[in-house]
């Protein structure tokens, strides 16, 4: 693999001329949600307002509900979404955990020749989001795979976001994939894809998701497969640093074993932290897998599907 995707605007591409495009495919928004009742409903109410009724670009929207505690799942219904519980879809394949688990589960939920996943926290929603990440799916039948790239701009607080990519997505993406160290925001949870792709690649079920998916893409695709696209601003509810650790130890972890590095056993799966009193904090990460949901036979019997890679 050499060279760096192509980077092209949001303001590029036409949502009624995508439309006119699409020539016969389904497109699928989907959201991974657990607890965003605040921003979800907004969020799904651009889309189907601007584009499933105003231009008939987007098909269907997909909610899976990861758990949620709050009202979540009813906002994203009364927006005009298809929810679905996480928990409840796929029971033969076991139980699952995370951000990854929904969106392997989303492939099953949705219909759509082309899946597009946007973070369910985005404040300011704007429509160029979904229109930008399709762009170069439906004018250019080279592309499999479009990430998205945005500024974050500095809160009142003086924290910017991007802290786990600037500290770790970004080095270990220069240390072990170099030929991947031109992705603006390798850790962006706004991203599209042809399902013909999706179907055949593992997914990690916690927070790694993103990275893996950029890593597997590239590798069974090829560099020139992937595009990006500069979504503009993004403003989204930042985690407290507390919460940065085990993400970024699950993004680690997933870029180790992607980089061919085995696991040890003494290693283990956890997170040794320390709060403000100075004791000792072991936190769980969720760093499990799920296989090509293509080889799964619910999915299979769904749409027709055999493993083809």
């Amino acid at each position: 693999m050499h060279g760096f995707p192509r980077l092209s605007r949001h303001d590029e591409y036409d949502a009624a001329r995508l439309a006119d495009a699409k020539q016969g495919q389904r497109i699928s928004v989907c959201l991974p949600a657990r607890n965003e009742e605040a921003t979800v409903g907004g969020i799904v109410d651009v889309v189907r307002r601007e584009l499933v009724t105003g231009v008939p670009l987007v098909d269907e929207i997909v909610v899976v509900d990861d758990g949620s505690t709050d009202a979540t799942a009813s906002v994203a219904a009364a927006a005009g979404a298809f929810v679905v519980p996480s928990a409840a879809m796929l029971p033969d394949a076991g139980p699952g955990a995370g951000k990854g688990d929904a969106l392997w589960k989303s492939l099953y939920a949705s219909t759509g020749d082309i899946v597009c996943w946007v973070d369910a926290d985005i404040r300011s929603f704007r429509p160029a989001f979904v229109v930008g990440l399709l762009g170069p799916l439906l004018t250019r039948p080279t592309v499999m795979f479009v990430k998205g790239c945005y500024r974050r701009p500095v809160g009142a607080s003086g924290d910017g976001g991007g802290r786990v990519t600037e500290l770790v997505a970004r080095p270990v993406l220069s240390r072990l994939f170099p030929a991947l160290a031109g992705i603006v925001q390798p850790l962006a949870g706004e991203y599209a894809g042809r399902r013909e792709v999706l179907e055949n690649l593992p997914f990690v079920q916690g927070w790694g998701v993103d990275l893996a998916l950029l890593v597997d893409v590239a590798d069974h695709c090829g560099l020139s497969a992937i595009a990006q696209v500069d979504l503009g601003v993004r403003r989204h509810r930042n985690r407290p640093l507390a919460d940065l650790g085990p993400q970024a130890m699950a993004i680690l972890m997933t870029a180790l074993r992607r980089a061919g590095i085995p696991d040890r056993d003494e290693w283990g799966e956890m997170l040794v932290a320390f709060d403000d009193d100075l004791r000792r904090r072991d936190v769980d990460i969720e760093a499990g897998e799920r296989p090509p949901i293509i080889t799964v036979p619910a999915y299979q019997a769904k749409f027709g599907r055999e493993l083809t890679a």
